[in-house]
């Protein structure tokens, strides 16, 4: 009985041996393909990393080498002649190539370095809005009052995060023009905004004092800050 049970578990698993190798024969290329998928996936994936790894540190090294160069203006136009592989590090040499221009005494190229910057549709929208800003604080008195009124104004826009910085610049065009009224009930909106800094509060209490008005501080924790302010400390 024993020998017979022997005889059919034998048989059995031979069945079952027969069963698998016809279904590695019929589907196994299905377990090479995942193998090779998973294989392939991270051969690419480290292929990738390696690739950015060799742009950024020659992108690194192309910058450093402007950098090294003495004299102002050709390190602006070194800046300028990098090739950047991302909308991001393109709208940072911009920056840089526009910093490099003002101190070599170019305004308007570095103005007009910004100004590409600001209305490049490819770069971060943070980047832009600092384009924006600085080509126009750059310029100075050398813009119209007019141009300028509208340029910060546009920036002033809510959701802009340099809104309440443009609004203090247009407070101060108001101050430019003669419109005391007018740049003190500005500068004191500026004081008035949830979201306004500390330093820039600070500043626009002080202005407003310098301005000959009374500012009203918002909550009752600032007055003493404001009383520091109105006697000059």
């Amino acid at each position: 009985m024993s020998n017979t049970d022997g005889f059919v578990e034998e048989v059995n698993e031979e069945v079952r041996r027969d069963r698998l190798y016809g279904l590695l024969r019929r589907y196994g290329w299905i377990a090479v393909v995942a193998i090779l998928a998973i294989v392939g996936g991270a051969a690419f994936s480290e292929y990738t990393k390696a690739q950015n790894r060799a742009q950024a540190e020659g992108l690194g090294d192309a910058m450093l080498a402007a950098l090294s160069i003495d004299d102002r203006s050709e390190r602006a136009e070194a800046l300028a002649a990098i090739d950047a592989a991302t909308p991001t590090s393109a709208a940072v040499l911009r920056m840089m190539t526009a910093a490099e221009q003002a101190e070599a005494g170019d305004t308007q190229a570095a103005a007009d370095t910004l100004n590409t910057l600001a209305v490049d549709g490819d770069a971060p929208e943070i980047y832009r809005q600092i384009a924006a800003f600085k080509a126009v604080t750059l310029q100075g008195t050398d813009m119209p009052v007019a141009d300028r009124r509208q340029a910060f104004e546009a920036l002033a826009q809510p959701g802009n995060v340099l809104r309440l910085l443009a609004e203090e610049q247009l407070a101060l065009i108001d101050i430019e023009t003669g419109d005391i009224d007018t740049a003190i009930s500005g500068y004191q909106a500026i004081v008035d905004d949830a979201e306004v800094s500390t330093d820039l509060q600070q500043r626009a209490l002080q202005v407003i004092v310098a301005l000959g008005g009374e500012p009203v501080v918002p909550n009752s924790a600032d007055f003493t800050q404001a009383g520091d302010v109105l006697q000059g400390n």
